[in-house]
């Protein structure tokens, strides 16, 4: 039986989302009409469908009679898309922390149980997509509470759009001894303990160093050159112990 197009344009979508994602796709590169119609067998109509749903999404940047390329790899974008989000997940964490209830606390408790039984990574050394699904579970559990649904969609928006960032981040650069788990945890007990500034700290640090770790990398490799107005690296508390 002939595999319908929408199911063939699914399936390219995710390959390609996987692809970039996980760094097989670097920034800036060109992705080609023909090599992919040809690589998956397709029309150029699927390919298209699944290339305009990741630029959508951010992934990809669409030129007129250029085609499409994977988002650059921009210093400027990324400390200013991390500023904001320590601001606006700041406000909406310490909100939560004075206005949760008790359904707000059993929603951490059992969005963090669920992240710290899944496997950050898969035997190939990639993220897992399961727990980077239930990562941004435990994150949208803790400003769940804020009882403004514009801030939590502000933030979420934001953290979204980081995504892309902490692929790279966890591909590019060396920082794997990262005690993710320690943090969660501790942004979990601060949260339920009603410690807002404390949870704000731990927050802000956790938010602070994938950016700061891939600015760097970034600069070392040549490319802050694209931005040579680009503002200063994320705060210094950011950096590995």
């Amino acid at each position: 039986m002939t595999t319908p197009p929408v199911t063939r344009t699914e399936q390219v979508y995710e390959i390609l989302r996987s692809e970039l994602l996980n760094g097989v796709l670097h920034p800036s590169q060109k992705l080609k009409m023909a090599g992919l119609t040809e690589r998956f067998g397709v029309s150029q109509s699927v390919v298209r469908e699944a290339l305009t749903r990741l630029t959508e999404q951010g992934l990809l940047v669409a030129t007129p009679q250029r085609g499409f390329r994977v988002r650059d790899l921009s210093v400027e974008d990324i400390a200013e898309l991390t500023e904001t989000r320590v601001q606006v997940e700041s406000l909406a964490l310490r909100l939560a922390v004075e206005r949760g209830d008790l359904q707000w606390e059993t929603g951490i408790l059992t969005a963090h149980h669920r992240l710290e039984r899944t496997p950050v990574t898969r035997d190939d050394g990639t993220v897992s997509e399961d727990w980077s699904a239930r990562h941004r579970d435990f994150h949208q559990s803790l400003l769940a509470g804020c009882a403004n649904r514009r801030l939590e969609s502000v933030a979420t928006s934001l953290r979204d759009g980081a995504e892309l960032y902490r692929r790279w981040y966890w591909v590019l650069t060396d920082d794997h001894q990262r005690d993710l788990a320690r943090e969660h945890r501790e942004l979990r007990e601060f949260a339920l303990a009603r410690d807002a500034d404390r949870a704000i700290e731990v927050l802000t640090e956790h938010i602070d160093r994938a950016p700061f770790l891939l600015i760097a990398y970034a600069r070392e490799h040549g490319v802050d050159d694209l931005n040579p107005h680009a503002p200063p690296a994320p705060h210094d508390q950011a950096q590995p112990s």
